[in-house]
């Protein structure tokens, strides 16, 4: 597949497929006998990959480490180990969104009570509330 058939596909632009490429984030992609990229089904995949571990909020510098881990073939603890680190800190995003997106309905559904009684005296004292209490960090 050619550079703007995958930019299509995956969402990247041709200058952020290039730029990966340099980086590291992606591995080097094959050239066709003119010298033009022409990115294999092994490639789509990657970039697949890469895609949504940014879109997870994964750094750039992570995502090379993981590039440059699966290149060098025998550490797949420690790419297994940067899944894994990614995967608590998404788990613990969405936990703060649930939370977010309760008090957020809670606050809609009460909207009209809130306004009415918009003083010192008739505080709600959300954080006292176990629906919207953060989670204790261990």
């Amino acid at each position: 597949m050619n550079r703007k058939e995958v930019s299509e596909l995956i969402g990247f632009s041709a200058d952020t497929l290039r730029y990966y490429e340099r980086i590291g984030v992606i591995p080097p992609v094959k050239r066709d006998k003119n010298g033009y990229r022409y990115y294999r089904l092994l490639d789509i995949d990657w970039l697949f990959l890469v895609k949504c571990l940014k879109d997870a909020g994964l750094s750039m510098e992570a995502l090379i480490e993981f590039t440059k881990l699966n290149q060098l073939g025998e550490n797949e603890p420690a790419q297994k180990a940067i899944l894994q680190e990614q995967l608590v800190d998404l788990e613990r995003k969405f936990a703060e969104m649930k939370r977010t997106r309760k008090l957020l309905r809670h606050k809609i559904d009460t909207f009209e009570d809130h306004t009415a009684k918009m003083d010192v005296d008739h505080v709600e004292e959300l954080w006292k509330m176990s629906k919207f209490q953060i989670p204790k960090q261990e």
